[in-house]
């Protein structure tokens, strides 16, 4: 396991696994949304953001976490991994919602981006119904066969999950 791609629905514990992994495999970590973003919530122009990921995915070694669908090819074709945290729409609500009460909103330099908005809450709410089929679609056509594919329903699993990757690389 050298090159770990991460996705799933916002609030879905992507960038504490990406954290947490990247400890784990002592491999540089990248927070899509903190690459994305600005201070003040400006986004990259899309054609540097692709650029900057061909260049991450490209170095030895890397945990990348975030969806960013127009660019997720690019992440699958270069992993050795894909983890799909594939919790419930449940779940990553409330992810979204705890994480605003433990972090406050903005941009705290270690992965952490909040910014919930009734569009953030929309996109968590119908995530499994209307993003997910279009993820597994391209985990499918760019990484199965050639990546291992892990899916983590839940924090209880993904924690266990985290336990066995650390026990085999310690």
């Amino acid at each position: 396991m050298e090159k770990v791609a991460i996705v799933g629905c916002g609030g879905s514990g992507k960038s504490y696994l990406a954290r947490t992994l990247g400890k784990i495999l002592d491999a540089p970590v990248t927070h899509l949304d903190a690459a994305f973003y600005d201070d003040e919530w400006t986004p990259l122009p899309t054609e540097k953001f692709t650029e900057l990921q061909r260049e991450l995915v490209e170095q030895p070694r890397w945990v990348i976490d975030g969806n960013y669908n127009s660019t997720l090819q690019t992440r699958l074709e270069a992993c050795d991994t894909v983890v799909l945290m594939d919790v419930s729409t449940i779940s990553a609500l409330y992810g979204i919602f705890s994480r605003q009460l433990r972090h406050g909103a903005g941009h705290k330099g270690n992965g952490v981006h909040n910014r919930i908005h009734w569009g953030v809450i929309q996109y968590v709410a119908t995530y499994r119904r209307k993003m997910r089929p279009r993820v597994m679609a391209k985990i499918d056509q760019f990484a199965s066969g050639r990546a291992d594919v892990v899916l983590l329903a839940n924090r209880r699993q993904t924690r266990r999950w985290l336990h066995q990757v650390a026990a085999e690389h310690s």
